[in-house]
């Protein structure tokens, strides 16, 4: 299955750069094209992207509202956005991410990590380090969109919050299954499971919930 990729950046030549890494993949097609956020909106929906990979900083609607936008249309519940940056821990990407971005990307980023990045976020997977998490929990006030729902927390077996735990300290699914000494598709079924409970709509957002809900201590990061 191809994963179809939209590109938006108000630099031609970055885009151009891009495009020729991501088309060289058999997997991977860049299928639109986008130099500001509000047009970014209208090829998302028109090429049915799977993943977006975002600017921040663009004239009119910057990447933030655009991401914000995204997640906020029902019809795009399935697509998710790669922040573009120069600053992993830049403050405007941490505004993304909690508007719903699913991880971050230096533009510098070598092609195979590139690669590896849209096909992990692709999957429902967040590109999130502990560091990323730190500033973006830091960050998070009364005006952070994502609650936490007590009574769904409360659902979650004993597995399961074990799980979110490790979730929230950024384990992958293979290291979340050597720590608790189980096969990587049972702790890709837990993480699945967690996040169907929790509402979660990605995996960036579960981490973010795992450390609201206590059931991942700041301090473990």
């Amino acid at each position: 299955m191809t994963i179809r990729v939209v590109l938006v950046d108000d630099q031609a030549l970055i885009r151009a750069g891009f495009k020729a890494i991501l088309d060289s993949a058999p997997d991977l097609e860049v299928v639109g094209e986008a130099d500001d956020g509000t047009e970014a909106l209208d090829v998302i929906k028109q090429q049915r992207a799977d993943v977006v990979l975002m600017d921040i900083r663009m004239p009119g609607q910057d990447g933030i509202a655009t991401t914000r936008g995204i997640t906020a249309e029902e019809d795009l519940a399935g697509v998710r956005v790669i922040v573009l940056t120069t600053f992993e821990l830049d403050e405007y990407v941490v505004a993304a991410m909690a508007a719903g971005a699913s991880g971050f990307l230096d533009k510098g980023v070598e092609p195979e990590m590139l690669l590896d990045a849209v096909r992990v976020v692709a999957s429902g997977d967040a590109l999130l380090t502990p560091k990323a998490t730190r500033a973006l929990l830091a960050s998070l006030g009364d005006t952070e969109r994502v609650d936490v729902d007590e009574d769904a927390v409360a659902h979650l077996t004993a597995r399961e919050r074990e799980v979110v735990g490790l979730v929230g300290r950024g384990l992958s699914n293979e290291e979340i299954a050597e720590e608790l000494f189980l096969s990587p598709l049972t702790a890709k079924t837990h993480v699945s499971r967690a996040m169907t409970k929790l509402y979660a709509r990605d995996r960036a957002q579960l981490v973010v919930l795992a450390i609201k809900s206590g059931l991942t201590r700041v301090q473990d990061l």
